[in-house]
């Protein structure tokens, strides 16, 4: 599954909740048939490549607004809750979700956009994005930390495809 860096939509929730100074970034992968955005939070918080974060989580304990188990992730998919671990809902449509970290400075952010196809007989096609935001990208840390986390978005993004 080939994943590809491009450009934050303007119109997206991680553009229009985080300051231009933030930092942005934006992954995509299309996947054949028709995901929509619960079944995409399910299958993204749910993956292989996300359950060491889930255990790190695990560390933070107490400090965290909301659970992190299948039952937490299923709430969050389905609307019923505005938690989840270390995250906060910020905004929600059909399509997409913006989560904000217990202390302010990250965002999470996923999209499911159906592709329209001319072809009828063609299977239909989702985009799925998967972006971060940071409130102050300027740190010594977060310089540092840009490979990595250029590395584990894609492998984020690739393990929730499955």
């Amino acid at each position: 599954m080939r994943i590809t860096e491009r450009p934050l939509p303007a119109d997206s929730l991680l553009a229009l909740h985080n300051p231009p100074a933030a930092y942005h970034d934006c992954f995509t992968a299309d996947v054949a048939g028709a995901v929509t955005l619960p079944a995409y939070i399910a299958a993204f918080y749910n993956s292989a490549a996300f359950r060491p974060e889930r255990w790190a989580l695990r560390l933070i304990g107490a400090k965290l607004p909301g659970g992190l188990g299948a039952a937490e992730v299923a709430a969050l998919a389905s609307g019923e809750a505005n938690t989840f671990a270390a995250w906060s809902v910020e905004a929600r449509t059909d399509t997409e979700i913006l989560l904000r970290d217990f202390q302010g400075r990250t965002c999470s952010w996923l999209k499911a956009e159906p592709l329209a196809s001319d072809a009828p007989t063609i299977a239909r096609t989702t985009r799925l994005y998967f972006g971060s935001g940071v409130r102050q990208p300027d740190t010594p840390i977060f310089k540092i930390l840009m490979p990595v986390h250029r590395w584990y978005a894609k492998a984020l993004l690739r393990s929730a495809i499955g």
